[in-house]
């Protein structure tokens, strides 16, 4: 495993064959998908931290979806990289929407996690307040925010069985810088939904029956949109299905990684 800055973004790069690129969310990094290594063994695993999140620098301007799109190519670009399998996560599963449709000739496929096309109208005030929130209050605000995701995107059954998932999911969060952190809300909370009807790969759709932020009916109307897709909801679990169902999340990724060649 190499770990590179490439203009500034961290990225980790295991393994030769075909290419699969990682995609965190937010609050995320590269650890996002540690669990989910040897589901993707095999292949070339590229794990990008985006700008402000993870060991990369804080993005100098207003961060957005679409910079992070481009963030992405960049790095394709950089690892000589035409066409990948992209495996996404929360507001990363919108980045790799995006990517899908402005660069279809890149993407083989897309697994999900916890996916959204975009945030709530009535949600985006929140996440709004959360930037606003971390910018002025640094590590202590972080903490505080971290708490409240452990709270509420978490299921029930993580927070009573489950202390080491509850532990990640706290220090992913923690560990971001707060500025980059607020950056990364703000760009959420303005993301707009791609047409998504227009892709055309093969698609998992991942979410749990406890997940808030990707319920189960709005991923229903993804898997409707999307043609060539399936879905899959694990049981007693919440939005952050690698830390929280990790074994049974390998084991739909890598059917999936199978069923597709």
């Amino acid at each position: 495993m190499t770990t590179q800055m490439i203009d500034n973004v961290a990225v980790e790069v295991e393994g030769d064959g075909n290419d699969i690129v990682c995609v965190h969310g937010l609050g995320g990094s590269s650890n996002t998908w540690t669990p989910l290594m040897a589901a993707m063994q095999g292949n070339r695993i590229v794990r990008i931290d985006l700008p402000g999140s993870g060991r990369s620098t804080v993005f100098s301007g207003e961060l957005s979806i679409e910079s992070m799109v481009a963030t992405v190519v960049k790095v394709c670009r950089y690892l000589c990289i035409d066409a990948a399998h992209f495996v996404g996560h929360s507001m990363g599963t919108i980045v790799c929407q995006h990517l899908a449709i402005q660069h279809p000739e890149m993407v083989k496929s897309l697994a999900l996690f916890g996916p959204l096309v975009s945030p709530p109208e009535a949600g985006r005030p929140n996440i709004l307040a959360r930037s606003e929130k971390a910018a002025s209050g640094g590590a202590a605000a972080l903490q505080e925010i971290a708490d409240a995701i452990v709270a509420g995107a978490t299921s029930k059954e993580t927070r009573e069985q489950h202390p080491v998932a509850v532990a990640l999911v706290r220090e992913s969060v923690m560990r971001q810088s707060s500025q980059g952190y607020a950056q990364s809300c703000r760009a959420l909370a303005n993301a707009q939904a791609a047409r998504i009807e227009h892709i055309t790969v093969s698609t998992l759709l991942l979410t749990g029956d406890q997940d808030n932020v990707a319920p189960v009916p709005a991923v229903t109307a993804m898997g409707e949109r999307i043609t060539n897709s399936r879905i899959v909801v694990l049981d007693g679990c919440g939005h952050w299905p690698t830390f929280e169902k990790p074994g049974e999340c390998h084991a739909h990724l890598a059917d999936f990684l199978r069923s597709i060649g």
